[in-house]
């Protein structure tokens, strides 16, 4: 099969493309002929090694994946073998085929594709449970979503709406805000300007926002803290900029509001069985057309390591994914 391998920690455009071995699964495993792998900043940075984990050398970057079950080790459940599945691991999606634990597989709806399904479950759930759990969002407030543009934006534009809520998306070019107003974001706000904060007053009748969605960090994130309403919710989901921000604590004294850690990861790995609500939730919002994850583009197997350079450069828009099917 092929694969994309990082040999070194550097600049994606350093990844190869490799013939490799087939996996065989062991016990509990199923294998998976993959048809789409979603890409993000993560990925990126652990190609760049600059995560604060590093994955041992070499690896099959991609953490994000979508195909069709074709093996079963001993003890997978027989259902679901043929069956279409959406998983996610921590390594080795950008291969043909991937050995995973049946447990992480999660079925894919008919009428999701193969592109949307393997770029759905970390910014879906992560909007989702950083809305729903973390940020109690209700039908009818105004969410300003930071870094809008970007996948793990897309997303929380999509929840957002699909939960009633009146979106900002704010981005820095006119491309990328262009992008998120397709994405069906009300308005949007360039972040780059130096006053942008007034470039609110006039989208929310001067009473602010009542949450804000934060996955870059930086010095966007006091400014955003300040144009919290009393009794917002500022979501922190990542540090997208590079730099974590140290913001005033006396801002959520005054505005009586809260700053809230979206952390999905975490709190699966703390309590796997909560995953199961938002993935059914999500999949029938999918089927149902209330939310719509098809990815912004998707690209041949030989343009992952551009795909990956842009993540790292913050010049990609949307959710990137990987086809492995002409």
């Amino acid at each position: 099969m092929k694969a994309i391998r990082c040999l070194d920690y550097g600049a994606p455009s350093a990844l190869v493309l490799e013939e490799m071995d087939d996996p065989s699964p062991r016990a509990g495993e199923v294998v998976i002929e993959t048809e789409a792998a979603g890409l993000g900043y993560v990925d990126a940075l652990l190609v760049a090694g600059r995560y604060q984990v590093k994955t041992p050398l070499p690896f099959v970057p991609g953490s994000e994946v979508a195909g069709k079950v074709i093996a079963l080790g001993d003890g997978a459940p027989e259902a679901l073998m043929e069956k279409r599945v959406m998983a996610l691991s921590p390594r080795g999606a950008l291969a043909g085929k991937i050995a995973l634990p049946a447990a992480v597989c999660v079925p894919v709806p008919d009428a999701m594709s193969a592109e949307a399904a393997a770029g759905f479950i970390v910014s879906y759930c992560t909007a989702l449970y950083g809305f729903e759990d973390c940020g109690k969002l209700r039908s009818g407030e105004t969410v300003l979503v930071l870094g809008a543009a970007g996948g793990v934006g897309m997303a929380a534009i999509d929840i957002a709406k699909a939960m009633g809520a009146t979106v900002i998306a704010a981005a820095s070019t006119e491309e990328k805000r262009e992008a998120a107003k397709k994405a069906g974001a009300d308005f949007t706000i360039d972040y780059t300007k130096e006053d942008w904060r007034k470039e609110l007053e006039p989208l929310t009748g001067r009473r602010d926002v009542d949450l804000v969605y934060d996955p870059v960090g930086g010095d966007l994130s006091e400014t955003a803290l300040r144009c919290l309403a009393p009794g917002g919710r500022h979501l922190v989901v990542g540090f997208a900029a590079g730099e974590i921000p140290r913001v005033p604590l006396n801002l959520a004294l005054l505005k009586r509001c809260a700053i809230v850690g979206v952390d999905w990861g975490g709190h699966i790995r703390a309590n796997p069985a909560a995953n199961i609500p938002l993935l059914k939730t999500l999949t029938a919002w999918a089927s149902e057309g209330k939310i719509h994850p098809e990815p912004a583009a998707s690209y041949p197997l030989e343009e992952a390591p551009a795909v990956l350079q842009r993540l790292l450069d913050r010049e990609s828009i949307g959710k990137p994914v990987i086809r492995f099917r002409s």
